[in-house]
């Protein structure tokens, strides 16, 4: 199988914390996102911390003003859609 190129979606944003982040803070920040207009879809808690979420330029700017703190990176949120391979012919 191969992989298609990926699709960004506008205005979501994978936001991931660094391990130090507790999850009071991160709730604290997901919430502050639902509170000011924007919406928090889904929480990541295996892999990374960290959330997807749909913001403004505000939002963002925000977020890059705590990145030293305990934001490890903020990345557009992308569709990727899985497509079979061809068969290879001999």
């Amino acid at each position: 199988m191969s992989s298609s190129t990926p699709a960004v979606v506008p205005g979501n944003y994978i936001v991931v914390f660094k391990d130090s982040a507790t999850e009071a803070q991160i709730d604290e920040y997901a919430k502050g996102i639902n509170a000011t207009g924007g919406q928090v879809n889904h929480r990541y808690n295996s892999a990374l911390k960290g959330f997807s979420a749909r913001m403004d330029d505000t939002h963002l700017k925000a977020f890059k003003g705590i990145a030293d703190d305990i934001v490890d990176y903020i990345e557009p949120d992308q569709v990727v859609t899985i497509q079979p391979s061809k068969p290879t012919t001999s």
